[in-house]
C-alpha cells in the first residue's frame, strides 16, 4: 500500500498565454506577502501567554523578565531543568531560597516531558559554565547537561511556575540518542514528532515545499491547482483504493497519480501547472534504494558448459542468464551471518537463491560450487569479474531481469553492511544527478507475454521518429518518458503527453486492449484544441529523504503507513459494522477462518 506525495509539473508546448498579469489584486497579494515574510518568531508570541521561545534568547536579553512554556527535557537534583519546545532549549535555574519554595515544589515534582510555564529574569551564566554553540551549529541532546546551544550563554531565574499539564511514563524517553525500533517510533508517533531529528526534518520538507512554490509561482509563472481526491477507476497502472458511495454498484477511485486532471488543465489553457499531490497506491511498499557501488556482470557463459543442474536451468532459458556482483575485500568485513542474511533476504524478496563465492590467497575459489568448475572454469570465471584475493562474489542464475533485480539489491545490503563497520563508501553530502530516457513505449505483460502494456502510462506520447512503428511494431516504440535519478534514487518521472484524441484512442483500444469509454471525457478534451504538451511529477517524500540524509522515507513523513500499509497509531484500517456498510450497498465476504472467528 502506498501513500506518496509528488510534485506534479506540467507545461504545455509552446507556453500560449506567457504574459504577467498586472492586476491591482495580484499585487497587492505580493506586496503582503513580502510584507509578512519580513515577520519575526516573536512576533507570533502577541496572541499567547509566553513573551519568548525557549530558542531566542541571548545575552541581549540578560536583565529582561521572560515568560517561556515547553516541555521539560532535563531536570538535575532540584537544581536546574532545561525547557524545550519548537526552536530550540534554555536552562531554567529553580530557586533554592524559602520565599520560592512553593516553585521550587512545582518544578522539583514535575515528571520530564510536563509541559510548563516559568516566568522569570533572564541573567548570564557564571564564568567556566557558558555553553555557546558549536562553530558546527550542532545541538545533541546526549552530552546533557554540557549541552552546546545557541542559548548557553544565560538562563533564566525562575519566579513563578506552573505546570500546564503533567506527564504520565512515556513508552521511551525523547532524546535522539537513545534507539527505538520504527515500529514503537509509528506507534507514539505523536511522542517521536518531539525529537530534535524529526523536528528538523519536518522544518526542512516544510521549507523545500516552501522554496519550490516561490520558485514555481513568483519566477517562472505557475499556478497552483488541487485537483480532486475522488475520481473514477484509470485503466492500466497501479491497483487503485477503491471508495463506495451510496449508488448501488457505483465506486469512486483514489487517483494514483492526477495524471488525467494534468492533461485536462492543459486544454483549459493553464499551460504552467503545478501542485503539491497526494498519490495513492494499493500495492507493497517498497524499500528505499539506495546508490550503487559496483556493478553486474553477465558471466552465463562461463556456466554454459558446467553440469550444474539450476544454472543449465537458467542460461538454456530465452532470457536466462547468470550474473554476479563482486564485493572488494569482503572478506575482512563480511561475516557467515551476514551471508545467510543476503541469501534468506533474497529468498524471501525475490524468490531467488543466491550463492557466494571467495577466492582465496592462493587463487583457488571457496564454494560449493567450485566442485563443479575445472580449473579452466575457475580462471575464466576469476578474469571476468577481474577478482582478487580476498573478494567476495554473489552469484545468482535465472530470469535476466529477476537477476538484476536481486543482484542490485544485495549489492546495496552489502553496501549498508560494509558502511556499519566503518567503510566509506557513499558521500552523503555529495548530490549525483541522472536523466534516463529512452524508455519502451511498451513492455510484455508479466502474466502474458503476448499481450502489451503501458512502460509509463497509457497517455505517454511516441518517440517522434518511431511514430510510424506505433501502427505496425508497437513494441518496438521509444516513449517520450525521462525519469531523474538522484544518488542511486529515482526522485522523479514524466512525459511528453499523447495530445491527439486518434491516436490516444488507437494506443487504449488497439494496443493496450483497454476500453476507451473509460477516458471518453479526456478523449473528448483532446479533440477540443489541446495543446502539445508535457510534465513531471517529483517524489517529493523521497527527494527530502535524501536531502536530510534520512535512512527511510517514513522520517520526513509526519504521520506514515507501515511497510504493509497499516497506520500503527489508529489501528487503521479497522473493520466497521454490517449496519455501518448497508447505506453503501456493500456485504464482507469473510474467508471461512474469520467467519468462525467472529461467529464466536
Amino acid at each position: 500500500m502506498s501513500f506518496r506525495h509528488g510534485l506534479r509539473l506540467l507545461y504545455s508546448q509552446p507556453c500560449l498565454f506567457s504574459r504577467e498579469l498586472n492586476r491591482p489584486w495580484c499585487r497587492y497579494v505580493s506586496n503582503s506577502l513580502a510584507l509578512s515574510s519580513e515577520k519575526r518568531a516573536s512576533d507570533f508570541n502577541s496572541f499567547v501567554a509566553r513573551t519568548n521561545t525557549c530558542g531566542e534568547l541571548r545575552s541581549a536579553h540578560v536583565g529582561q523578565e521572560v515568560t517561556l512554556c515547553g516541555w521539560i527535557q532535563y531536570q538535575r537534583q532540584g537544581l536546574f531543568l532545561v525547557l524545550r519546545d519548537f526552536q530550540g532549549l534554555t536552562q531554567i535555574i529553580i530557586p533554592q531560597d524559602e520565599a520560592h519554595s512553593h516553585v521550587k515544589k512545582v518544578l522539583y515534582d514535575a515528571p520530564l516531558e510536563s509541559v510548563v510555564r516559568v516566568t522569570g529574569t533572564v541573567i548570564s551564566r557564571p564564568p567556566g559554565q557558558k555553553n555557546p554553540v558549536s562553530s558546527s551549529g550542532h545541538t545533541s541532546v546526549k552530552c546533557l547537561p554540557t549541552l552546546r546551544m545557541p542559548t548557553g550563554d544565560i538562563e533564566v531565574n525562575v519566579k513563578t511556575a506552573e505546570v500546564l499539564n503533567s506527564c504520565k511514563k512515556l513508552p521511551f524517553e525523547i532524546k535522539d540518542f537513545i534507539k527505538k525500533s520504527e515500529a514503537l517510533r509509528m506507534q507514539y508517533r505523536y511522542l517521536d514528532l518531539r525529537s530534535f531529528q524529526m523536528q528538523h526534518n519536518l522544518r526542512l520538507r516544510s521549507q523545500m515545499v516552501m522554496k519550490m512554490r516561490e520558485y514555481l509561482c513568483n519566477l517562472h509563472g505557475f499556478v497552483d491547482v488541487e485537483t480532486p481526491t475522488l475520481f473514477k477507476r484509470t485503466p492500466g497502472g497501479a491497483k487503485e483504493f477503491v471508495v463506495p458511495s451510496r449508488e448501488p454498484g457505483r465506486f469512486y477511485c483514489l487517483p494514483q497519480s492526477p495524471q488525467q486532471f494534468k492533461q485536462l488543465l492543459m486544454v483549459g489553457g493553464l499551460d504552467r501547472y503545478f501542485q503539491v499531490a497526494r498519490c495513492y497506491r494499493d500495492e507493497g511498499s517498497k524499500p528505499d534504494r539506495q546508490p550503487e557501488f559496483t556493478q553486474i556482470t553477465d558471466v552465463s557463459d562461463v556456466f554454459r558448459r558446467t553440469e550444474i543442474g539450476f544454472v543449465q536451468n537458467a542460461v538454456n532459458k530465452p532470457q536466462g542468464s547468470v550474473k554476479a556482483i563482486c564485493i572488494p575485500q569482503g572478506v575482512r568485513h563480511l561475516q557467515n551471518k551476514d551471508f545467510e542474511s543476503l541469501k534468506e533476504s533474497a529468498k524471501s524478496q525475490f524468490n531467488q537463491e543466491v550463492l557466494h563465492l571467495i577466492l582465496k590467497p592462493d587463487e583457488s575459489l571457496k564454494s560449493p560450487l567450485s566442485k563443479f568448475l575445472s580449473e579452466e572454469q575457475q580462471s575464466e570465471l576469476i578474469q571476468a569479474l577481474k577478482v582478487q584475493a580476498d573478494d567476495v562474489v554473489l552469484l545468482a542464475a535465472g530470469e535476466h531481469e529477476k537477476v538484476c533485480s536481486v543482484l542490485g539489491n544485495m549489492r546495496l545490503e552489502c553496501a549498508n553492511f560494509l558502511e556499519s563497520r566503518g567503510l566509506v563508501l557513499r558521500d552523503p553530502a555529495a548530490f549525483h544527478f541522472l536523466w534516463v530516457v529512452d524508455f519502451p513505449l511498451f513492455l510484455p505483460k508479466e502474466e502474458n507475454p503476448a499481450e502489451l502494456e503501458s512502460a509509463h502510462h497509457p497517455f505517454t506520447a511516441p518517440h517522434p521518429s518511431d511514430t510510424g512503428l506505433l501502427y505496425s511494431e508497437p513494441a518496438k516504440v521509444r516513449s517520450q518518458h525521462y525519469d531523474l535519478v538522484l544518488n542511486g534514487s529515482e526522485i522523479g518521472g514524466g512525459s511528453i503527453r499523447i495530445h491527439n484524441a486518434e491516436q490516444q484512442r488507437f494506443v487504449l483500444e488497439t494496443v493496450l486492449k483497454e476500453d476507451p469509454e473509460l477516458l471518453s471525457h479526456l478523449l473528448e478534451a483532446l479533440k477540443c484544441g489541446a495543446p502539445p504538451h508535457g510534465g513531471i511529477a517529483l517524489g517529493l517524500d523521497r527527494l527530502i529523504c535524501l536531502v536530510a540524509g534520512a535512512p527511510s522515507i517514513r522520517d520526513v513523513i509526519a504521520f506514515p503507513k507501515s511497510f504493509k500499509g497499516h497506520d500503527l497509531m489508529s489501528n487503521a484500517p479497522d473493520y466497521i459494522t454490517p449496519e455501518e456498510l448497508e447505506p453503501y450497498h456493500i456485504q464482507v465476504a469473510w474467508p471461512a477462518a474469520e467467519a468462525e472467528a467472529n461467529k464466536n
